[in-house]
């Protein structure tokens, strides 16, 4: 194996061969395996309460084990781990190839998904994937399927091309679309295997743009659970009763006020806000000047009322980055207790219930926030209704924390704007993400002085969690051999 001083920059044919490499693998072997896995309707535990009976979690794992072993990476050993009454993990060690190399780099992925959700093209569907014009469409292939089969073609690019590089290892999940509440119990097994921790690698965030490689700086924390208020043991005649029985939608509506100002979607209590840092906003104000109006436009506004667009809630392109990174936003994401608009009878309904997600700024933690929510919302009900919220989560995992990225070490941030350059043209971008990878700070936690590396394919309107969502597969490419060129320069 080549002896090459990793503190050296790439040399050209090395960064070409990489690509080539990533390029081939995504062509004829990527693209066919995801292919398959979108069409399996692996659906996160929260989403599929049969899981284990449905076997389609199950069918995801074997199938991505099957296709890493079938890689005959050298050294690579692989094992498909089972913990009782938990989902399934993948965890595979390939060996270092470099003989000074003492630090291990982790590759995290997961392949349960979100539900279907509706509004999907005429020719598209979740679980009927279509690749068209670079984009693989269907549900679970950016979110992040891809992954484990990015993770494996960087290392065999690198290995390919005889460039040396440190010991790698992967922990591929299928329980994080539900919080990842399994994943602890699996990160407490693999500790000891784990080794000494330098970069962890992240598949699962997102990009600002399609024209970079782009590093997420940060992760909002999240609480999800079911808010119930009954006022009614059975719906009866809304003629008879409205005026004297108070609504629940109403007495439901007057307890989120407490939480949000529904004029502004302020969030009312401080203790879900914090301090942002001096360092990310000045990263949003680099972010805003080169992504301008498209931080905002390119979302699937409706037609409003004059006619144009509906409009955001700020054309600021760095209060938009700083909204969906670092403040805390409610929303609403599903119902029940309402029959649907053509079985709408004249009835007083017993109960409302509203599945609230409320995203929490990086800092705040995710179990306390919990705690204060459910407080605020079934103290004191107003006309004695019973009102009962109940945070997700599997066994007991209630509210997951957000992540602040650690400063970055000279040798990584000269590595990612190398990758960008080489395989992008221009440098590193730098984003925060909204969504939540409970993993992050997990690992940040367990392995404080690891680099990380967290990084995406959901860009621009590829949708995950919602209808078309789509895999940018040449981005992908980039990715795979950006990922690639970084790792190979790891200490």
């Amino acid at each position: 194996m080549n002896a090459r001083d990793p503190k050296l920059p790439l040399q050209p044919d090395e960064a070409t061969a990489l690509a080539a490499h990533a390029e081939r693998s995504w062509d004829e072997q990527i693209v066919p395996a995801l292919t398959d896995y979108i069409a399996i309707p692996a659906k996160s535990p929260m989403f599929d309460a049969d899981w284990a009976a449905n076997g389609h979690i199950d069918r995801v794992v074997r199938d991505a084990a099957a296709w890493v072993e079938g890689r005959k990476v050298r050294g690579l050993k692989l094992d498909l781990i089972r913990l009782e009454g938990r989902t399934p993990l993948i965890f595979f060690d390939v060996p270092a190839t470099r003989a000074d190399s003492r630090e291990t780099v982790v590759f995290y992925g997961h392949l349960d998904k979100q539900p279907e959700f509706s509004g999907w093209r005429h020719d598209l569907g979740p679980w009927t994937p279509k690749y068209e014009n670079g984009k693989l469409y269907g549900r679970g292939g950016a979110d992040d399927g891809y992954a484990v089969y990015a993770a494996i073609t960087a290392i065999e690019a690198l290995d390919a091309k005889g460039i040396a590089r440190p010991r790698c290892v992967g922990i591929i999940e299928s329980c994080e679309e539900s919080g990842s509440s399994d994943l602890p119990a699996y990160l407490e097994l693999l500790r000891e295997r784990l080794g000494q921790v330098g970069l962890v690698v992240c598949l699962d965030s997102g990009a600002g743009s399609y024209e970079q490689l782009w590093l997420t700086t940060s992760l909002r924390g999240m609480v999800s659970g079911v808010l119930k208020v009954e006022v009614l043991s059975e719906g009866i005649h809304s003629g008879d009763a409205s005026g004297l029985v108070p609504s629940s939608f109403r007495v439901l509506r007057h307890l989120l006020d407490r939480l949000e100002d529904s004029a502004t979607g302020e969030l009312l209590p401080q203790s879900f806000h914090c301090d942002i840092p001096a360092q990310r906003i000045e990263q949003a104000q680099a972010t805003a000047a080169i992504l301008k109006d498209e931080v905002y436009r390119r979302f699937p506004w409706a037609c409003g009322a004059d006619g144009g667009a509906v409009l955001p809630t700020t054309t600021d392109p760095v209060q938009v980055l700083l909204n969906r990174t670092w403040r805390p936003t409610l929303s609403v994401t599903g119902v029940d207790g309402f029959p649907p608009l053509g079985n709408a009878g004249n009835v007083l309904r017993p109960y409302t219930a509203f599945k609230l997600s409320l995203r929490l700024p990086p800092l705040i933690d995710g179990h306390a926030a919990s705690v204060r929510l459910k407080t605020l919302l079934e103290d004191n009900a107003p006309y004695n209704a019973k009102v009962s919220f109940h945070p997700d989560g599997r066994a007991g995992a209630l509210g997951a924390n957000g992540w602040n990225a650690p400063s970055l070490a000279p040798w990584l941030e000269r590595e990612l704007n190398a990758a960008s350059n080489t395989h992008f043209g221009v440098p590193l971008g730098y984003i925060g993400q909204g969504g939540t990878i409970p993993l992050m700070s997990m690992l940040q936690a367990g392995f404080p002085k690891a680099q990380m590396m967290v990084c995406g394919v959901l860009g621009p309107k590829s949708n995950a969690h919602g209808p078309n969502e789509f895999l940018h597969v040449p981005y992908g490419k980039k990715l795979t051999a950006a990922v690639a060129q970084v790792v190979a320069a790891c200490p």
